[in-house]
């Protein structure tokens, strides 16, 4: 007897709230609500006219391909000259593209210097005032050494006068 499990017993409590009744945000995030009205809006919109879009773009390619339907055989009397002429008028279009790009990309990697350079070196103005200031404070600092060194040199000749009792020129 022993041996067997013992039953467990459940306790069933009713369902509680976990939001007050008065707490608007807790209503809110209770009940589901389905697209707003701005969403529904925009996809009637939106949906006749994506329509449209299609239909015209089908209407192209079946035009485009009637076209070169109705030219191939031009194109295949003609091609001698066209293919050349194909052929130069793509290498131009590519040159031309190509200078344009190498064109841009030297004036940005310019503008690029250029900016680089102001970042690191300032302004001329602040760079004379900040030299005008080390310059100062060089200026302050040697006057003081060399009154330092003059006093050493001093005390030196009046320590050796003192010693040997002569005077040192």
């Amino acid at each position: 007897m022993a041996d067997r499990p013992q039953p467990h017993q459940i306790q069933v409590r009713p369902a509680q709230s976990r939001f007050d009744v008065g707490d608007y945000k807790g209503m809110q995030t209770q009940q589901h609500h389905g697209p707003s009205t701005g969403k529904i809006l925009a996809v009637i919109t939106l949906l006749p006219v994506g329509g449209i879009l299609l239909g015209l773009a089908g209407l192209t390619f079946m035009g485009t391909i009637i076209g070169l339907l109705c030219v191939a055989p031009l194109f295949l009397v003609f091609s001698p000259v066209l293919v050349p002429a194909a052929i130069v008028l793509g290498l131009a279009v590519t040159a031309f593209i190509t200078s344009g790009a190498f064109g841009l990309t030297g004036l940005s990697s310019l503008s690029w210097v250029t900016n680089y350079l102001r970042r690191a070196t300032g302004t001329v103005p602040e760079q004379l005032d900040s030299a005008k200031r080390r310059m100062a404070d060089m200026g302050e600092y040697l006057g003081q050494k060399t009154k330092e060194v003059g006093q050493d040199i001093q005390q030196k000749a009046q320590e050796t006068k003192r010693t040997t009792g002569h005077e040192v020129r």
